[in-house]
């Protein structure tokens, strides 16, 4: 690699034409700190006619991606196509056949494949693009806290959700009304349900729980939950209560193991991560001996990714080399997997209730009897006869028992419409 590294493009979408770019217009910065020179030799796209914004002339072209893997003039292979099997996982395994290294963006594919690709010896996969675009989270926790223990993690690790939910938050807008204008500015895809439902931050958190508890990646056990049944009417509950509601990844080891949970969280407002706007990631770890680290930055895009992707072949053409996922694939220890039954934690509940004599009374009874006590209450004004809001938040309960009270609170005639649960987290 003296000479320089010569590098394959697989997919030449946004990130794709951005690593073309970012390579082209950085050049002598980037073989300055490289020590070689990187160029792109070859890339696999499906139109060849389509204008990137960037000049293609000069390249090999190949139809077929997989075909990038057996291209001598190619020394490393960039797989940016997506998705955990098909193409994407097909060219991975030919170039790690062909003894290539590999650099990918592709979350889902280190998430469900991971284990099977750092099982193979002599793999060389990086993938630091995959979790948080630009933030260097994953070099982070594998090279920078090496020495530490990491007790756990929390992020915002999804721009499509973190612009929606601030936005509800900032305009006191309905969720439709704000996933439909996302999608129109390109923010939200036209199938949003990927983002929307929490699929894509479980990708990234299975990742990141693998590398900071020297476990297997156990994306199948995340705990999922998306932020559809957000209401403007719980963003403004949640402001009044000194809170912000985002959509958390969580991963914290326990005596019991290690509990990996997505879903839509109150942080209160003193948090790192209730300052977190618009399309921006950001990531708490707690370590020892370190403390917390806080590191937020633009988690998508063409040029936070494209960042994340030369990096990559820098400490490649560098000789830079650890772990793909912090420890040896031998050493990796299968810490087990905390169901979210066993979670405990404090709630927020929103019940819908007829406004009438003794209905307070009758769910204070159901807490009660599931043994989950009330820190605080709210309810604006009176509407007798007709439904109002009625807020509670508890004390420390567990999940199991408040799953158990959220269907017997839909049993009573008074309530209007399906209870709505929302945990309260303190990272």
């Amino acid at each position: 690699m003296k000479d320089g590294l010569s590098v394959g493009i697989a997919g030449l979408g946004t990130v794709g034409a951005g690593v073309l770019r970012l390579l082209r217009d950085n050049a002598d910065l980037i073989a300055a700190r490289a020590g070689c020179s990187i160029t792109v030799v070859a890339v696999a796209a499906r139109d060849r006619a389509r204008d990137r914004g960037v000049s293609l002339d000069g390249l090999r072209w190949h139809d077929d991606a997989v075909a990038l893997a057996a291209d001598p003039a190619v020394d490393v292979v960039i797989e940016l196509i997506g998705g955990s099997d098909g193409t994407a996982h097909e060219l991975v395994r030919a170039a790690l056949e062909a003894g290539k290294p590999v650099v990918t963006a592709n979350k889902a594919l280190i998430a469900v494949r991971g284990d099977e690709i750092t099982a193979r010896e002599g793999a060389s996969v990086r993938f630091e693009a995959a979790v948080a675009g630009g933030i260097p989270v994953i070099k982070a926790l594998r090279e920078g806290l090496a020495a530490n223990r990491i007790g756990g993690i929390a992020g915002i690790f999804n721009g499509t959700c973190n612009y929606i939910l601030s936005r509800m938050q900032a305009e006191r807008l309905d969720f439709a009304t704000v996933l439909a204008d996302a999608q129109a500015q390109g923010y939200a895809e036209a199938d949003p349900s990927f983002d929307i439902d929490g699929i894509d931050t479980a990708h990234k958190l299975a990742i990141l729980a693998a590398i900071a508890f020297g476990r297997p990646v156990a994306f199948g056990s995340v705990h999922v939950e998306g932020i559809r049944g957000i209401s403007a009417l719980d963003i403004g509950f949640a402001a009044e209560l000194g809170y912000r509601i985002k959509l958390l990844g969580i991963a914290r080891a326990t005596e019991a193991g290690v509990e990996t949970r997505v879903h839509p969280a109150m942080v209160p407002l003193a948090s790192p991560l209730a300052r977190v706007d618009g399309v921006h990631n950001a990531v708490v770890i707690d370590a020892d001996p370190v403390g917390q680290v806080v590191l937020q930055g633009r988690g998508a895009g063409a040029g936070p990714t494209a960042s994340a992707v030369v990096a990559d072949l820098i400490d490649l053409a560098r000789g830079r080399a650890a772990p793909m996922l912090g420890v040896p694939h031998e050493a990796r220890v299968a810490a087990p997997s905390v169901p979210m039954s066993a979670h405990r934690g404090a709630y927020f509940l929103r019940l819908m209730v007829v406004d009438e004599p003794g209905v307070i009374a009758d769910v204070t009874a159901v807490l009660r009897d599931y043994g989950i006590s009330l820190e605080s209450m709210l309810q604006h004004g009176r509407s007798p006869g007709d439904a109002v809001a009625v807020v509670m938040v508890t004390h420390e309960t567990g999940e199991a028992a408040m799953t158990a009270a959220l269907a017997r609170l839909a049993t009573l005639a008074a309530v209007q419409e399906p209870p709505a649960l929302i945990r309260i987290e303190t990272a």
